[in-house]
C-alpha cells in the first residue's frame, strides 16, 4: 500500500513538473509581445528610464499595466500600476515617490517608468506585466544593474632576501586593490618572475564590493629591480588599469674585484684593481686592505679604484675590498704575483692561422668558379669558339680539266707585277675562289711526292680572301718574284699538269 501511494506521489509530481514548465513555455512565447530591454545599466544618484510597450495587441483587450519590483534578495513588490479608468497609482515600496511614468497621463501603449536618485539597493529585476483579456498575463523582464566604478591602487613591498638563515618562504612583494566597486572587478599580475597571486573580496557599504591581491614569492637578489604590474578590469572603464612597480628586495653587498691579468711584472705602471658591489640598500663603506696589514706605499686607493704606480716587491700581496650596508658586509680578494719578467703576448693560435688560411683558399676557389661560370654563359650568349660542323669535302670533278679552265677566265686582264713585267699566266680572281682536291693524293694519277704536295695545297677555312679582292701574288719580305716561275716557257707545268689547273702560291698555305 506504501509502494502504491509512493508510485501516485511520483506520477502527480511529474505531471505538476510538467505543467509548471508548459506553463512557462506559453507565458515566454506571449511575453514576446512585450518589448523591454533586457539589461539597464546605471550610476548611483542618476535617474534611469525603464521603456516597455505591448507589440500588437491585434485581437488582445488590454486591460492594466503593472511594474514589479524584484530584488536579488526579498520579496516581489508593485511600485507603480495603471488602469485606463482609475489612473496610475504607486503602492508603498523602498522607491516609493522615486518611480513615475514617464508619460502624462499614462497610456497602455507605452506604460515606461523612470527611476530617480538611484541606489545601489535598487538593483535587480523589474517586470513589467499586463493584464490582457483573453490571454491573461503577459510580462517583460529588465534587469537593472547598478554601477560603481572603483578606486583603484597598488603598491610595493620590501622585502629581505632569503638566505639559508631566514629560509625560503614565499613573501608579499606587491600588493594591488579595488575598491568600492560594483560589480566586482578583476585583478591580474603580469611578471617575469615566479611567484603566485591570491586575491579576495569584501562587500561594503551599498552592495560595492572591495577586491585584494596580493603577489607573494621566495625573494632572491636577483629579483630585485624586476618590472611586475597589476592590472585592474571593470566593467566601468574602457580598458584595464594598470600599475607598474618595480620589485624591492634588500641584500647585503655582493663584492666582486676586476682589473688583474696575471701579469704584474717589476717595473710596470699604473695598473689598478677595481671593487665592483651591488647592493640593496646602496653601500654605506668601501673599504680596501691587505692580507699582510700594511699598504705597499706606491698604492693610491680612490673610493673603489685602488692603482699602484709602480710595481715593486711590496704588491707581491693579497689585496681586499670590503662594502658594507645596513644588512651587513661583503668582500672579496685578488692575490698578486709579481714577475721577473712580462709575459710575451699571445699571438693567434695556429688553429686560428690554419682556419683562416683555409677560408682564404675557400673564398679564392669561389671566385674562380664564379668567373669560369660567367665567362661560359658570355661564350654561349656570343657564340664565340670554333665551330660546331665539319665542312663538306670539295668535289674532285672541280679538279678536271673542263672545270679548271672554267676557273681561270683568259679574257680577263693580266695582271702586272711591280717591276712592271705582266704575267699571262695568272690572273686575280674576282668572282670566284681556287677550288682544290683535298684528296688528290688517294688517286692513282696523282704523285704525291713531297714537291706536288707543296704546290697542291688550299687556304685554310680561316684564312679565306674576301670577296671581290685579289689575293697577293707573293707575301712580302719572306719570298722573292724570281722564286717561282714567271711564264710557262721558263717553268713548264708538271706532268699530268694542264693549264686550267688551280694552283696555290706557297705564300697561301697555313
Amino acid at each position: 500500500m506504501a509502494r502504491e501511494d509512493a508510485r501516485n506521489r511520483h506520477d502527480f509530481t511529474k505531471i505538476r513538473l510538467f505543467s509548471v514548465v508548459t506553463l512557462l513555455t506559453f507565458q515566454g512565447a506571449l511575453s514576446q509581445q512585450v518589448r523591454v530591454e533586457p539589461e539597464v545599466m546605471s550610476y548611483p544618484s542618476q535617474a534611469v528610464n525603464l521603456r516597455c510597450a505591448f507589440a500588437d495587441a491585434g485581437g488582445i483587450q488590454l486591460t492594466q499595466v503593472s511594474w514589479i519590483y524584484e530584488p536579488k534578495e526579498g520579496e516581489r513588490l508593485n511600485i507603480a500600476v495603471y488602469h485606463p479608468k482609475f489612473g496610475a497609482s504607486f503602492p508603498t515600496s523602498p522607491l516609493k515617490g522615486r518611480v513615475r511614468f514617464t508619460t502624462e497621463p499614462p497610456s497602455l501603449s507605452n506604460p515606461s517608468i523612470q527611476i530617480s536618485d538611484v541606489k545601489m539597493s535598487d538593483e535587480g529585476k523589474y517586470i513589467c506585466e499586463y493584464a490582457t483579456y483573453p490571454s491573461g498575463n503577459e510580462q517583460g523582464v529588465t534587469s537593472l544593474v547598478m554601477l560603481a566604478k572603483p578606486r583603484n591602487s597598488a603598491s610595493g613591498v620590501t622585502v629581505i632576501a632569503s638566505t639559508v638563515a631566514t629560509g625560503a618562504k614565499p613573501v608579499v612583494v606587491a600588493r594591488c586593490e579595488s575598491a568600492d566597486g560594483r560589480p566586482a572587478a578583476q585583478i591580474a599580475w603580469v611578471t617575469a618572475v615566479n611567484g603566485n597571486a591570491t586575491s579576495t573580496s569584501t562587500a561594503g557599504a551599498d552592495n560595492t564590493v572591495t577586491v585584494s591581491s596580493q603577489y607573494m614569492l621566495v625573494p632572491t637578489a636577483a629579483d630585485n629591480g624586476k618590472d611586475i604590474s597589476c592590472l585592474v578590469s571593470h566593467r566601468t572603464q574602457a580598458k584595464p588599469e594598470s600599475f607598474l612597480m618595480k620589485l624591492a628586495i634588500e641584500y647585503p653587498p655582493q663584492v666582486t674585484i676586476v682589473g688583474y691579468d696575471n701579469n704584474w711584472y717589476m717595473g710596470r705602471t699604473n695598473v689598478a684593481l677595481t671593487c665592483q658591489a651591488t647592493a640593496n640598500p646602496i653601500p654605506t663603506t668601501i673599504t680596501w686592505k691587505t692580507m699582510s696589514g700594511q699598504m705597499p706605499d706606491t698604492v693610491q686607493v680612490k673610493e673603489n679604484v685602488l692603482t699602484v704606480l709602480k710595481v715593486d716587491e711590496q704588491a707581491n700581496t693579497t689585496f681586499v675590498c670590503e662594502v658594507k650596508n645596513r644588512l651587513g658586509t661583503g668582500k672579496d680578494q685578488v692575490t698578486v704575483m709579481v714577475r721577473g719578467t712580462r709575459l710575451p703576448v699571445k699571438g693567434p693560435t695556429t688553429s686560428g692561422v690554419i682556419g683562416g688560411l683555409i677560408g682564404v683558399v675557400l673564398l679564392l676557389a669561389i671566385i674562380g668558379s664564379v668567373v669560369v661560370l660567367v665567362r661560359k654563359k658570355r661564350n654561349q650568349h656570343n657564340g664565340d669558339g670554333p665551330p660546331k660542323y665539319k665542312p663538306p669535302p670539295p668535289n674532285k670533278q672541280q679538279t678536271t680539266t673542263s672545270s679548271s679552265s672554267d676557273t681561270l677566265n683568259t679574257s680577263r686582264d693580266p695582271v702586272e707585277r711591280k717591276d712592271g713585267s705582266v704575267d699571262h699566266l695568272y690572273y686575280a680572281p674576282q668572282d670566284a675562289e681556287p677550288s682544290t682536291d683535298l684528296d688528290a693524293c688517294s688517286d692513282e694519277e696523282y704523285n704525291c711526292n713531297a714537291e706536288e704536295l707543296r704546290y697542291a695545297g688550299a687556304p685554310s677555312g680561316w684564312d679565306e680572301p674576301r670577296l671581290n679582292e685579289a689575293p697577293p701574288l707573293y707575301a712580302p719580305n719572306q719570298y722573292k718574284p724570281n722564286d717561282y716561275h714567271d711564264n710557262e716557257e721558263d717553268h713548264p707545268p708538271a706532268a699530268g699538269a694542264t693549264r686550267g689547273e688551280s694552283f696555290v702560291s706557297q705564300a697561301m698555305f697555313v
